[in-house]
């Protein structure tokens, strides 16, 4: 079996995953509620906006600060969508085990010549 095939074969197992399953409908629920979905995709949008800047070495200001933290505590106290970002929290973690695996050959050989 090739790596590729394999890498397929796990992007499957992702997608059929119970938390990749229940991250994806509780998406759907937030985006199938107008408030939910508008406060959601406002808060998306402040921190892709506050990462493209930390990216690029762009100064972030105070008040840009000031206007994520207030927009995290306010999803933070929304049920629906403080349990999706859990749900992305454990994908994430998911993501980040799968990865330290994938690269642990890599790793392996790296550490060799130290």
């Amino acid at each position: 079996m090739s790596i590729y095939e394999v890498a397929y074969n796990l992007e499957k197992a992702i997608r059929q995953s119970e938390e990749f399953q229940r991250l994806k409908k509780m998406y759907e629920d937030i985006q199938h509620d107008e408030t939910s979905s508008r406060m959601f995709n406002n808060f998306r949008d402040i921190q892709m906006r506050l990462h493209q800047k930390q990216m690029t070495g762009e100064e972030i200001l105070q008040e840009e600060i000031e206007q994520a933290q207030k927009m995290a505590a306010l999803v933070q106290q929304h049920d629906k969508i403080a349990q999706l970002m859990e749900l992305e929290q454990r994908m994430s973690f998911l993501i980040a085990e799968v990865n330290k695996i994938v690269l642990k050959p890599l790793e392996e050989l790296y550490n060799k010549f130290e």
